[in-house]
This record gives C-alpha cells, sequence and structure tokens, in this order.
C-alpha cells in the first residue's frame, strides 16, 4: 500500500527491502539470489539494480532499515513516557514492548545471520548495534534524566540504568532464543511476566517510593 507522499520509486525500493529481509532470513545469504528477491518483490532484476548496486549492498539495507524500525517502534512509546504515565505503570509498558519487539522470531532469525556474516561483512554489524540498539540506550538514557530531574527515579548515571533497564530485560530470554535456535520460544504471556518482573527489580534500585528521600 502506498503510503502518503511516497513515490512509486520510494515505493518500488520498500517492496525490495521487505522482499529480501524475507528472502535473506529463509534462504541465509549465501542461499538467496537476486532472482528470488526480484520474483519475490514483483520486479525485474534491473529494477533492484537500479536501487541497490549489489547483493550485499541490498543486505545492509535490510540491516539498516529493520534495526531502525525496531528503534522507533520503542522510541515513539519512550517519547510518551511523561511523569503521569510513569507513576501509572508506563515503565512496565514499554519494558513488555521491548521485549515482545526484539524478540520476535523474524528479529531474532537477522540477528543471527548478521552475526554468521560479521567476519566478512563487519560494518552490518556496527550499523545494526548503531541504529538500532545504541540508539535506543540513548534514548532510554535521556528519559531517565528526565524522570530523575522531576524526583521520580534516582539515576545518578542515566546511561548505566538505561544499560541494566536493557539488560535485565533481554539478557536471558535474548541468549535463550540465540543459542537454542528458538524452536520452543517463550509464549508472549512468559515474556511480558518476565519483563514485569524485571521492571519491578529494576524500579527497586532507581525507582523513588512515596516518602523517601529522593
Amino acid at each position: 500500500m502506498k503510503t502518503d507522499g511516497e513515490t512509486r520509486s520510494a515505493r518500488k525500493e520498500r517492496d525490495i527491502i521487505q522482499a529480501a529481509t524475507a528472502t535473506f532470513i529463509s534462504q541465509g545469504y549465501d542461499g538467496t539470489s537476486m532472482e528470488e528477491i526480484a520474483t519475490k518483490a514483483a520486479v525485474s532484476k534491473q529494477t533492484i539494480y537500479k536501487h541497490f548496486t549489489d547483493k550485499e549492498t541490498l543486505f545492509g539495507e535490510v540491516v539498516r532499515s529493520t534495526a531502525a524500525g525496531a528503534n522507533d517502534i520503542v522510541e515513539s512509546v519512550t517519547t510518551l513516557l511523561s511523569d503521569t504515565k510513569f507513576q501509572q505503570g508506563g515503565l512496565a509498558e514499554l519494558g513488555r514492548l521491548v521485549v515482545t519487539t526484539l524478540l520476535d522470531d523474524q528479529l531474532v532469525k537477522l540477528r543471527r545471520l548478521i552475526i554468521a556474516n560479521a567476519d566478512r561483512m563487519p560494518s552490518l554489524g556496527r550499523d545494526w548495534y548503531e541504529k538500532g540498539f545504541e540508539r535506543m540506550l540513548a534514548t532510554m538514557a535521556s528519559c531517565f534524566r528526565k524522570l530523575s530531574a522531576q524526583g521520580l527515579m534516582r539515576a545518578d548515571d542515566a546511561d548505566l540504568a538505561a544499560s541494566h533497564f536493557f539488560g535485565m530485560l533481554l539478557w536471558i530470554p535474548m541468549n535463550e532464543a540465540m543459542f537454542t535456535g528458538n524452536r520452543h520460544p517463550r509464549s508472549r504471556a512468559e515474556l511480558e511476566r518476565h519483563a514485569d518482573v524485571s521492571v519491578e527489580a529494576f524500579l527497586a534500585i532507581y525507582g523513588v517510593r512515596p516518602g523517601q528521600p529522593r
């Protein structure tokens, strides 16, 4: 579907990236051909090469757009985490979003693919981290600074607090998914329970209770 203001060229590029993402995930980098991507995107190979120089360039764009997309979801909610929302349990809501978004099966498979090709395409790993996780950390740290300034948190080192937040949420379930092949993924209910308990533990360290010095 064409979005408002989207040009025909931009729509074609979006379709190619979506088709490439699905094909790389199902076939792997080496097992994917530009012909397959063209067929899935319903375009010619010439059209793909008009937008992307080669397969590596296209894979790089898949990595960047996916990382940015995952971050945009988290960032959009974080910007709405006002003091009132925070006091109403907004951080738990954000925790659930982070866990369920980043442990999406397709995203985990792409993450494995990036790691598998890290030696020959090291810039891709850097792009994935910088455009995705590093931006998430920066966004979360900024949010924690504002909440601390309002006396709702005690995060003297907001960057460290952001690292703790994501670490508590993701370390076990992410490693579980990455190293076990995610054959038996946790249910959404299990992931949300894990997120709730992680946020509760995080706030036991960084939160401010009623009557507690700020």
